[in-house]
């Protein structure tokens, strides 16, 4: 098959969180099986210079942003056997960041259409074009109301993945004519609630809508995690399902890893006690080995930091110790410093995003907690499983689809239910029992570290959804 993956961002061109992990792995996964799948993103003027260096300028053309003819640059670089397209101008991309602008409808509805008419130039044709969050919303909106019966982009199949369903790209419907040219007869398209809706546009016109877990499939079908697109999406049930995201074995491998101070396996993992010692010395905390709690996230509400802050002084008193790493709302990165300076030796706090020492995190750490309101797939529990420690997670999307309790005889975490601080302190406090029986834990760690989270199931998973799509396809054509 061939298959064009479009999105905002991808590992390594660019990156600002999960989405990029899922467009530089999936892809990998899905050539390896022997399909010709191919990526297309912004050329964003972030892109390190080694890399710009790889791209090769293939032609400049001209896309409608509505009645206005804007520059559109194509180029191309084949990196790990994966071929990338980029489209540049510079008006939109030249920029500090890749999000948060005043005009992102303007340069995403600029780069959606440019995605369809690149295909006339690149001489490749895919059999599926698999969208991914609202920026690329309109791409299926597209295909549907101009380029479905253009001569070359017939038979083409829209597949669109909701990563973060809150995240929906709505705008004032004076939209609709002044950047997207979208004609009045098809303005119901993206009108949802009195606004231009783009998520809702793609909801509408794909022909397959995907999750990144099976509980958040179903999890969004209701109002309290659907952010209004629950009437909508219960419509659309028949065309949407859930496949769990991997992670990149290969980056997150405990047996090869560079960032680490010794590596281990599930066969022998003594190597995680030094890492353990030297992440202790490395990040001011007191030695010994009272259990460490690693915590690697973004600083907002939905993560569930407030049940953190209202139990976090009682974990101290239960002797834990924490390894903090994240930024995000100020109200929370204020919390966590205060935590730092007034129990020194048992909380370190680092502010910001050090891949390098997220990674000394996951290998040091015995537990990590991750108590989220709500995660549509989640990387973090499934890296800090791969690594040995043992997560600490609401049941909640992929959260529950990956974590079982250690209450059963297969456990591989600890999980609690409903969204209270004293639930969670519950879970923390099994895990600290367990961790206090060194059978117990030990076996609790191999079985984590047993875990497959590779992209090879999941991609066996879109594969047989892409062939379905297709087949569906011959049926029609043959009655």
């Amino acid at each position: 098959m061939k298959i064009l993956f479009a999105a905002s961002e991808a590992v390594p061109f660019a990156a600002s969180g999960g989405l990029a992990d899922v467009t530089g792995s999936l892809p990998k996964a899905l050539t390896a099986k022997g399909h010709d799948c191919r990526v297309v993103i912004p050329l964003y003027s972030s892109i390190r210079p080694e890399l710009r260096a790889k791209m090769e300028f293939i032609k400049n053309i001209t896309v409608d942003v509505s009645w206005r003819k804007q520059y559109c640059g194509i180029f191309k670089a084949v990196l790990n056997g994966i071929t990338y397209y980029f489209i540049d101008n510079e008006y939109y991309y030249s920029r500090e960041g890749m999000y948060g602008f005043y005009d992102d409808c303007e340069r995403f509805v600029f780069f959606d259409r440019a995605v369809l008419e690149m295909l006339k130039y690149v001489g490749f044709t895919p059999e599926i074009i698999h969208c991914n969050d609202w920026q690329t919303a309109l791409i299926p909106v597209y295909y549907s109301v101009y380029y479905k019966y253009q001569q070359g982009y017939d038979g083409i199949k829209n597949v669109f993945t909701i990563h973060n369903i809150e995240y929906q790209g709505k705008y004032g419907k004076e939209v609709l004519s002044e950047l997207m040219s979208i004609p009045m007869y098809n303005a119901g398209l993206l009108d949802y609630d009195g606004y231009v809706n783009m998520l809702k546009g793609a909801i509408e016109t794909a022909d397959k809508i995907t999750t990144v877990s099976p509980s958040y499939a179903w999890e969004i079908l209701d109002p309290w995690y659907a952010h209004g697109l629950d009437r909508i999406l219960v419509t659309k049930q028949y065309k949407l399902r859930g496949i769990l995201n991997g992670i990149d074995t290969e980056l997150y491998d405990p047996s090869k890893d560079p960032e680490i101070t010794k590596n281990f396996s599930a066969r022998n993992v003594s190597g995680k006690a030094e890492c353990k010692r030297t992440l202790l010395e490395e990040l001011n905390l007191d030695p010994g080995n009272e259990p460490v709690i690693g915590i690697v996230t973004r600083f907002v509400r939905h993560k569930g930091i407030d049940l953190i802050r209202c139990v976090f002084e009682e974990m101290i008193q239960m002797g834990f110790k924490f390894a903090v790493l994240g930024s995000g709302e100020k109200i929370y990165e204020d919390f966590f410093s205060e935590m730092a300076a007034r129990y020194p030796g048992k909380v370190s706090v680092s502010l910001g995003f050090i891949p390098e020492l997220s990674h000394r995190i996951y290998a040091g750490s015995d537990m990590f907690l991750m108590p989220s309101l709500s995660e549509p797939c989640g990387l973090a529990q499934m890296i800090s499983m791969r690594y040995g420690t043992i997560p600490i997670v609401r049941e909640t999307g992929g959260l529950r689809d990956t974590v079982r309790d250690n209450g059963g005889i297969d456990g591989n975490g600890f999980t609690f239910k409903t969204i209270n601080a004293n639930d969670m302190l519950d879970a923390v406090k099994r895990a600290f029992r367990d961790y206090n029986d060194k059978k117990v834990w030990d076996a609790l760690v191999k079985r984590a570290m047993k875990c497959d989270f590779s992209w090879s199931a999941s991609a066996d998973d879109y594969i047989d959804l892409y062939e379905e799509l297709l087949q569906d396809d011959l049926l029609e054509a043959d009655a």
